[in-house]
């Protein structure tokens, strides 16, 4: 398994070589420069001029490439940011926190509903239950995310008064922006669970299990469901990488100062420092979460964990 894990996170070097570059690129192609932004549009072409050949903009292109992922290699410096002057790894860390504790316990509460209601529906395949359950996860599928929100503001917040509607003062700032991204996401989760449910429930084994006198509960959660997980944990793992992205809609609605939101405005403005570094940190997590999900895949499934042994 430590022989699996080192190979893995080995492998995030290059796709991140390959990330920054992609976005590096894109960046290039997209018009304006560093100088007009930092000196703001009054400036002298000549001040601007100046400025961008010393922060080697006019340089070309694979040259000024080379040079960030040297600094960033062997000085780990990911540059200062256009709008505010400061090391944009500062800032960034400082809004990360907020982006993952929306995006774990959205995924946790989820999982939670998902799974439940999926194991649940695929037992009582055909009967209202299912019948009521696929219909509300459709639903909720098909719910806008900025549609819920506000829904929930009014509803929670205004009507109510039980729920803040903005800000990160206390865990209670958190509970709307977390059901807002949960119950949209656990739509997903109920379908694949129930489809995975119902797929495995007819295996021979588990008819073997239960003519062996098993009960149902040991049949379902000790004999199926640990099978049936295995697609469910991969969407749950890549839905966690994308919620790390940062929720532009959700963190705008609630007025929190997010990683998302913070990337929004850098794109906007053409902070290649703040865009470049928020997106190399965005795809090292996510990679870091596909890795736990593959880890978590010889914990579920015991088969799979030999074959990382060898």
């Amino acid at each position: 398994m430590s022989r699996f894990i080192a190979k893995r996170i080995l492998n995030i070097i290059p796709i991140l070589l390959g990330v920054s570059f992609i976005v590096f690129s894109i960046l290039s192609l997209t018009p304006g420069d560093p100088g007009s932004l930092i000196l703001g549009p009054n400036a002298q072409p000549e001040a601007i001029n100046q400025l961008n050949e010393q922060l080697g903009f006019n340089q070309p292109f694979f040259i000024r490439y080379l040079n960030y992922v040297a600094d960033v290699i062997f000085r780990f410096d990911f540059g200062n940011s256009y709008r505010t002057g400061d090391p944009v790894m500062t800032e960034i860390i400082q809004k990360f926190p907020i982006t993952f504790t929306v995006a774990f316990w959205s995924i946790i509460v989820a999982s939670i509903i998902g799974v439940t209601a999926g194991i649940y529906s695929a037992l009582k395949q055909y009967s209202l239950s299912d019948i009521m359950t696929t219909v509300t996860a459709m639903l909720l599928a098909s719910i806008p995310n900025f549609w819920l929100g506000l829904m929930l503001i009014l509803f929670f917040s205004l009507t109510l008064r039980w729920l803040p509607s903005n800000g990160i003062d206390t865990w209670r700032h958190f509970v709307l922006p977390t059901i807002t991204i949960a119950l949209p996401t656990s739509a997903g989760i109920i379908r694949l669970t129930r489809s995975t449910m119902l797929e495995t429930i007819r295996q021979d084994y588990i008819r073997t299990a239960r003519a062996k006198g098993a009960k149902e509960l040991t049949v379902v959660f000790k004999h199926a469901l640990k099978n049936a997980l295995l697609p469910v944990i991969t969407f749950m793992g890549t839905s966690l990488g994308w919620l790390l992205g940062g929720t532009v809609i959700t963190e705008t609605i609630y007025a929190l100062p997010g990683l998302g939101t913070l990337l929004l405005t850098a794109i906007r403005s053409k902070d290649v420092p703040m865009v470049m570094a928020a997106t190399l940190f965005i795809s090292f997590f996510y990679c870091i979460v596909m890795i736990i999900v593959d880890v978590l895949y010889g914990v579920v499934d015991p088969r799979i964990k030999a074959k990382y042994k060898r």
